[in-house]
């Protein structure tokens, strides 16, 4: 039996995504912040280092720090101990042949040493230092600039700044960053069946729940939100509610009334207020989707069954906001794992089937689909870490039969 949305005249999802990022603007605004204040911030400029790190050498263990001629010395490798090199506490003074000095971790390496014993293969007495086990020249250093160089690139403009990279900045002694501005993102939902959970349902009426899941996602975007909440069947209010949203925000979202026949005051306002391109794409989950550009913002209308609307963010509207906060794109992870279980699938759209991915015995990376996937089975992706992408020419896949995952990103866990 055919596909009825296989029929020609869909939009590849490549096409639609590469279309959208050419018309979603690039990031322009920005800020100095302090770097406690930039976790998820992207920068707005390179980051070059101002310094060594380390800034000096030091050493990489516990033990004994010496000049590497002493172990030329004939006979017994004894050496005696002329002083001491600690964190924070550098040995001033210079040592000769046959002299050592004891140094901790992390501690100042004299100039005149550039070789550590580790402690554990020496014996003392007194001021005595005896090699049990002699080390190689230039043992348990950690070189000047051996991490990072001066003048070093570190961050490139573009990069989203993770905890890690606090760290990094703060050993550079950076204490303030330039990162584009956070963007406003609205959400709105429009249809009088819809209910918020608390409400009382009448017959007909279902409980909204896309735009909390949508306020979720967008919380780890690291987006100022504004949420519109429910907006009644009537042309004013949704008028309204657009330039409210258009007036406030960089990026406006609503969900449902993008299909064919639905919504027709929404299409209307749209059409009036902006640009907008009511797309159907060749994707599964998915088919409708609207994607334009309002006065003061751009606009995505993704689909109305919680599964598509989901699936069409997280693969398309994602990409474009990520674009405005100033990332450049960048493919999420795909690799190939044996499928467990059959797949249904017709050819004519690329498929985005929920799965869960794991690891046998053998360590080897095997997938299981999540059960039902219809559009409106939201629990497919709540049990889901991954998708099963299946390109759009693809037919059903048999257990055993190797297939291309897409794990989830922190965006989606």
């Amino acid at each position: 039996m055919s596909d009825c949305c296989s029929a020609p005249g869909l939009m590849p999802f490549n096409t639609a995504l590469k279309q959208l990022l050419d018309n979603v603007p690039s990031a322009t605004k920005t800020q100095m912040l302090a770097i406690e204040d930039c976790l998820d911030r992207v920068l707005a400029a390179d980051v070059v280092s101002p310094v060594n790190v380390p800034p000096h050498n030091n050493s990489a263990m516990d033990g004994y720090a010496f000049h590497s001629s002493s172990l030329s010395l004939g006979g017994e490798q004894t050496m005696q101990v002329v002083g001491r090199s600690f964190a924070g506490e550098p040995y001033s003074g210079k040592t000769n042949v046959g002299e050592c000095i004891r140094i901790m971790t992390g501690a100042k390496l004299p100039e005149c040493c550039d070789t550590v014993v580790m402690q554990e293969n020496t014996s003392v007495d007194n001021n005595t230092m005896a090699l049990v086990k002699a080390p190689k020249a230039q043992a348990n250093v950690r070189y000047c600039g051996e991490d990072i160089s001066k003048n070093e690139a570190v961050f490139s403009k573009g990069h989203k700044l993770s905890a890690i990279d606090l760290g990094m900045l703060a050993s550079l002694g950076i204490a303030d960053v330039e990162v584009f501005a956070p963007i406003t993102v609205a959400v709105l939902s429009t249809g009088d069946e819809l209910k918020s959970p608390g409400q009382t349902l009448s017959d007909g009426d279902i409980f909204e729940s896309n735009r909390f899941a949508l306020l979720g996602l967008l919380a780890r975007l690291n987006v100022n939100v504004l949420d519109l909440g429910i907006i009644a069947d009537d042309k004013q209010a949704i008028r309204d509610a657009f330039i409210k949203a258009d007036l406030e925000a960089d990026v406006v979202i609503s969900s449902g009334g993008v299909s064919v026949g639905e919504a027709d005051y929404t299409k209307d306002i749209l059409d009036e207020l902006g640009s907008i391109n009511f797309w159907k794409i060749a994707m599964k989950p998915g088919k409708p989707f609207a994607f334009g550009k309002l006065p003061n913002s751009v606009f995505f209308g993704l689909p109305g069954n919680p599964v598509s609307a989901l699936v069409t963010f997280y693969k398309l509207s994602v990409p474009g906001i990520e674009k405005m906060q100033g990332q450049p794109y960048k493919a999420n992870t795909q690799f190939s794992a044996i499928t467990t279980t059959p797949l249904r699938k017709s050819p004519g759209r690329m498929d985005f089937q929920r799965a869960l991915l794991s690891y046998n015995e053998q360590g080897l990376a095997q997938v299981t689909s999540t059960g039902s996937q219809g559009s409106g089975v939201l629990s497919s992706i709540g049990r889901a870490n991954c998708f099963i992408v299946l390109s759009a020419e693809q037919g059903s896949v048999e257990a055993g039969e190797s297939v291309i995952v897409e794990p989830f990103t922190s965006v989606f866990q």
